[in-house]
């Protein structure tokens, strides 16, 4: 029993005993009292599990893709010399955006529909399932933009990084916006808290990758200056 569904039946058992039980006594629950609120809290659960509509379902297909192309482009930075700052930003989006993969994976198992499956071979993204054409999203890269990045070296490769992952961040924000704006959908309390989360932390990224972006044309004419 997870802590949740156990803090929600012992509320509900003290709450029922209490209520028949004479004042100064401790309420005694009983088994069969505990099972029948384990099966309400169950119902309930799985009753919130129905309340998704296909902007919904199409919106976690989608964002599995888009998140599996971000990891493409992410593992590219320690062989490609990108700067230790970059490398640690890459490893961050990897962590992240593997386990909202997860997560997305899982909510559509839940709901009883075909969750994406990534497969990864250094550039070359697979997708089985629904998603895998994930590349008319916004803010995929195209394959040439992918080719550039990947051939890409040092600082080149950090401007072209830093250049294309705010494109692909924005098209995550324009997700989660269409997906906000289409009628009934994410009132799922799981899926309107993964799309917010998504929604702030690529915002945040964004200006993080932004300054960055900044910083390194600053240094770029800084070099050419004093040469």
């Amino acid at each position: 029993m997870n802590a949740r569904r156990a803090r929600w039946t012992a509320a509900l058992v003290a709450a029922t005993a209490c209520a028949g039980t004479p004042a100064g006594r401790a309420p005694a629950p009983q088994p069969a009292a505990v099972a029948d609120l384990e099966a309400l809290y169950q119902a309930r659960t799985d009753s919130a599990r129905l309340r998704f509509t296909e902007a919904d379902v199409r919106f976690m297909a989608g964002m599995i893709a888009h998140h599996a192309q971000a990891l493409v482009m992410a593992a590219l930075a320690p062989t490609n010399r990108a700067s230790p700052s970059l490398q640690t930003l890459a490893a961050r989006i990897i962590n992240a955006q593997n386990d909202e993969i997860a997560t997305m994976q899982r909510w559509l198992r839940d709901r009883g529909r075909p969750a994406p499956e990534v497969h990864i071979d250094g550039t070359r993204l697979m997708l089985h399932g629904p998603g895998e054409h994930g590349m008319l999203m916004p803010g995929m890269l195209t394959p040439e933009q992918l080719g550039e990045l990947e051939a890409a070296r040092g600082e080149e490769f950090d401007r072209l990084f830093l250049t294309f992952m705010i494109q692909h961040h924005h098209g995550a924000v324009t997700m989660v916006h269409d997906l906000f704006a289409a009628d009934g959908a994410a009132e799922d309390e799981e899926a309107f808290k993964l799309a917010s989360d998504i929604q702030v932390d690529q915002l945040t990224e964004i200006a993080r990758m932004q300054r960055m972006l900044d910083a390194l044309g600053n240094e770029l004419s800084s070099s050419a200056t004093n040469r």
